[in-house]
Parts: structure tokens; C-alpha cells; sequence
């Protein structure tokens, strides 16, 4: 098992928009209760400038829109993983409630962190994974799912049920509801964990610079996916 449940402390989940820096006292992916992620409110640049990792989008074969949408840092400022989203931005309830088609495909960059001390020194933030990546996948596309006979007042008790259910299979990556698929990083074939839901796809693997890939997507087909380095951040302003 490439990880454990406290993996997600220190890490933020990649759609909570304009959510605090996280301690370690507070599991990644659990956004202030009621929140909702706004992909207009788009993040600026700046937040992307101060990693000191790469960032990784859909590689050129890929000639739609992009946009990016935000960075989650520690609480020492210390930049720990972000998004930029590929075609359509999805609305919060998206297809699976409207029925209204959206095409979209989010990739989140998670840097490579070994076991290290808090930025607080109050305690311990775990190494991130490939499993961390998978996760934030996961809760990215729980965010933009809402089933259609559900009342909204439901809503954030089933988002409960469902981010728990993705953390338990990003925790099991070896297990039966994932496959394994092979897409280029780096012009590179890499293998990926993949699985797919009523809510879309979700994949996640590792990369040869340091980093930990997340994705998710709804519309658009992850078989013929392939990622790469983003060298002009103004290609998603």
C-alpha cells in the first residue's frame, strides 16, 4: 500500500476555491462544509510562479480551451499541488444532474514531498503518493457531481459519504476498481491507475521530474490523453 489514511494531512482538496492553507490537523479534500468550487473565479498566475515544481497540463494534441483554477499551499506558504482545467469549465452540478453535455478534463500536479515536519512544527505532514494524487482526483470530480433526484439539502451529506468512498479506493490502488492504462508524460509512455464511475473517469500516476499526476474528466475520453510539462503559464490566462 503506497499510503496511509493520514496522507492527507497538509493537502487541500483541488477544487475548494479560495479555501485556507490546511495544518495537519485538517485531512486535504475536506473543504469548508457548504462550499461549492467557482471554475470562473479563476486563480492567478502568481499563486502557479511560486512552486518550486513543474506544472502539468494535456500535452499539444489537445487544442481546446484552458483555464487554470487554483494552488493549495501549507501552512508555511510552501505550494503543494494545483490544477488547470482542460475544455469546458464544469458547472457544480454538471452533466449528471442537467444532462446538458460538458466536456472537460482538470490535471493536478501534487509535488513529490518526502515524510517532513509541519511547517508549523507543531507535527508530522506524511510523504505524498501516488495514492495523494488519486485522492485529490477523486474529490476533484465528487465536486462537480450532483445526482439529479437528489435534493440539494442533501447534498453535502452524500459529498461526505462519496469523498470518504473515493479516499478508501485512492488508498487501495492494487484493488479491483482500478485498471491500469498507459498515456504520455513527457512524450514518455507512463502507466497511470484508472477507473471510471457514473461521475466520470479518474486516473493518477507518477512522472520522471518529481511530481505525482492527479486527473479527472467528464465528456472527453482519457484513453487518448497524454500530458506534458507546461512551459507558457499564459496559455491558461
Amino acid at each position: 500500500m503506497e499510503t496511509t489514511r493520514s496522507s492527507r494531512v497538509g493537502t487541500q482538496p483541488a477544487d475548494a476555491l479560495d479555501a485556507p492553507p490546511q495544518t495537519e490537523q485538517q485531512p486535504p479534500g475536506q473543504a469548508q462544509e457548504g462550499t461549492a468550487p467557482v471554475p470562473a473565479a479563476r486563480r492567478a498566475a502568481e499563486g502557479y510562479l511560486r512552486a518550486d515544481f513543474p506544472w502539468y497540463g494535456l500535452d499539444g494534441a489537445f487544442t481546446g480551451p484552458r483555464w487554470l483554477m487554483q494552488v493549495s499551499a501549507g501552512a508555511d506558504g510552501t505550494v503543494e499541488h494545483g490544477s488547470t482545467g482542460h475544455g469546458d469549465e464544469p458547472s457544480v452540478r454538471g452533466e449528471i444532474a442537467t444532462g446538458e453535455k460538458e466536456r472537460f478534463a482538470v490535471v493536478i500536479t501534487v509535488a513529490s514531498n518526502p515524510l517532513r515536519r509541519s511547517g508549523d512544527g507543531t507535527g508530522v505532514l506524511e510523504a505524498t503518493s501516488v495514492s495523494s494524487a488519486a485522492w485529490l482526483a477523486g474529490s476533484g470530480l465528487l465536486s462537480y457531481s450532483w445526482p439529479q433526484q437528489m435534493d440539494h439539502t442533501l447534498r453535502d451529506d452524500w459529498l461526505d459519504q462519496q469523498t470518504e468512498a473515493a479516499w478508501e479506493l485512492a488508498d487501495d490502488l492494487a484493488g479491483p476498481d482500478w485498471s491500469t492504462l498507459s498515456l504520455p508524460v513527457d512524450g514518455q509512455p507512463t502507466p497511470f491507475h484508472y477507473r471510471e464511475s457514473e461521475f466520470g473517469w479518474v486516473l493518477a500516476g507518477s512522472t520522471g521530474s518529481g511530481v505525482h499526476l492527479g486527473a479527472y474528466g467528464r465528456g472527453m475520453s482519457a484513453y487518448g490523453l497524454g500530458f506534458s510539462a507546461i512551459a507558457d503559464l499564459g496559455a491558461y490566462e
